[in-house]
């Protein structure tokens, strides 16, 4: 996968007019400072949240790329062999913030005659979007609505995903396409009980999390279970100079939060900040926390253990009993804590094989992704039957999965497309067939009003008094005899 990023674009970046950037998940994001490099210059359309966030992102990972690419021209240059050039430097992820161009959510932006977007909230992340696209001509329009990652329903700090009801073709994430998460109060105990089990044997709780999101969300949920005294007080660290930074952007973005969120604000709270927690931003306050004994919680990235400072809390801690490792997100195959999750006995950190002696919670509520039954809900709302659905971001199996999942439920046509494939947009069918659909749903309108209307007929003839003149009852009964013909014909019409 890591060999995927040098690979070529496959089409010119100087060609390219824009792109539209859902959310700042570096898995979205990571290569926009390389397609800069190689030629893009127009412009990079994001909400703002993702725009602030993006920035520190990008120079982090330029950071971890020019690290990473020393150290392998040191090794290299022993062997005889050339230097390796990092897929991108920090002055280069720098190039990339002119181009930057926050706009509003639900707000439908004009780019071309032929072209508009509209970013809708996707609830994953702070920030994070749906796109609505529309091109073609007004005589032959097509709308593309591309998912992102979908978010998790009631999900932590965010609004719940925005619902499209129309689309020609639709990108549709299956990150978990083939299983449904813990619920956030199944979680939430389980987080309790790590940080009890640990505070019992006097050792430290290690949760690997991304720096933007995971962490803002274990945060809000530490903050409430200290005020309500559902845990013992002990320090808890947020071992990430760059999750320090990302909450400073949240705690910036209120406009953005769910009610909940809000509401802890109102009443005088951070919803990121409590007494007991330490910032650890320098390597030297990172080391230290290994060299002070007692229960703590340590929060670290990064979220699936292939690198930064959890890997150094990992090889003092995960040998450890009574200490405890709990997983909060998704762990990709091939990753150390995809190698823990699965049962592993000792798993290998900085050229050291490490015992597994932790014990070890996968909590998986806490996703910020949409599990299958959230996918399947929020699929129920669309009212396309002509949609063709492109299932993406997931394991091939698991997309496979999902798309008959989806065939199957909705009757929709489902394809799972390969990295690398153009997909060639289909004509919509011709407006008739939506007019014939809007005058079908018109229709069954009108039927549901004649029958309250019939309804309240019936109940004036049984309540009518007896003064009512023979004649009015008479003309009554021919204009529902009439009523009666007409729709007999109807029937015999469409039949």
């Amino acid at each position: 996968m890591e060999a995927l990023n040098r690979k070529e674009w496959g089409f010119s970046p100087r060609q390219i007019a824009a792109v539209f950037l859902t959310h700042a998940h570096i898995d979205h994001c990571g290569r926009i400072p390389k397609l800069v490099k190689d030629g893009f210059r127009g412009k990079i359309f994001t909400t703002l949240p993702t725009a602030e966030l993006v920035k520190i992102l990008l120079l982090d990972s330029a950071h971890i790329q020019e690290m990473e690419a020393e150290w392998e021209s040191r090794k290299n240059r022993r062997r005889g062999r050339p230097d390796v050039a990092p897929l991108y430097t920090v002055k280069e992820a720098e190039d990339c913030f002119p181009l930057l161009e926050p706009v509003a959510v639900d707000e439908r932006v004009d780019l071309a005659s032929d072209l508009s977007v509209c970013f809708r909230n996707a609830g994953h992340i702070l920030g994070s979007s749906i796109l609505e696209i529309w091109c073609g001509s007004e005589t032959s329009p097509h709308k593309v609505v591309f998912t992102g990652d979908l978010g998790h329903k009631h999900q932590l700090i965010v609004k719940d995903p925005y619902h499209v009801h129309r689309a020609d073709t639709l990108f549709l994430e299956s990150t978990y396409g083939n299983r449904n998460h813990k619920s956030i109060e199944e979680s939430r105990k389980e987080l309790i009980e790590a940080i009890h089990y640990s505070h019992q044997h006097g050792e430290k709780v290690m949760i690997p999390a991304f720096a933007v999101a995971r962490t803002q969300e274990l945060l809000f949920l530490l903050g409430e279970f200290f005020r309500k005294g559902l845990i013992p007080r002990m320090p808890v660290y947020l071992d990430s100079p760059l999750a320090i930074a990302a909450t400073s952007i949240f705690r910036r973005m209120r406009e953005f939060y769910d009610d909940e969120t809000l509401a802890v604000v109102n009443k005088g709270h951070d919803p990121f900040d409590f007494p007991q927690l330490v910032l650890s931003r320098t390597a030297e306050e990172s080391m230290a926390i290994n060299l002070t004994a007692g229960p703590a919680i340590v929060i670290a990235g990064n979220g699936m253990c292939t690198a930064g400072r959890i890997k150094h809390h990992l090889k003092h801690n995960l040998w450890r009993k009574g200490a405890s490792l709990v997983v909060v997100g998704f762990q990709a195959a091939g990753t150390t804590g995809r190698s823990i999750v699965e049962g592993a006995s000792s798993v290998r950190i900085f050229g050291e094989n490490i015992v597994v002696r932790a014990k070890v919670f996968t909590i998986g509520g806490f996703s910020a992704h949409a599990d299958q039954k959230d996918l399947l809900d929020w699929l129920s709302h669309l009212d396309s039957p002509h949609v063709r659905i492109n299932v993406i971001h997931g394991e091939e199996e698991i997309s496979r999965q999902f798309a008959a999942v989806v065939r199957q439920r909705f009757g929709y046509r489902t394809y799972v497309p390969a990295i690398g494939e153009t997909i060639h947009l289909e004509a919509a069918p011709p407006d008739v067939g939506i007019e014939l659909k809007a005058a079908e749903r018109a229709g069954r309108e009108r039927v549901s009003a004649l029958l309250r209307k019939a309804r309240a007929l019936e109940h004036l003839l049984e309540s009518a008094p007896e003064s009512v003149p023979p004649e009015m009852l008479e003309a009554v009964e021919e204009g529902i005899s009439e009523i009666e013909r007409r729709i007999d014909a109807l029937i015999q019409s469409i039949g």
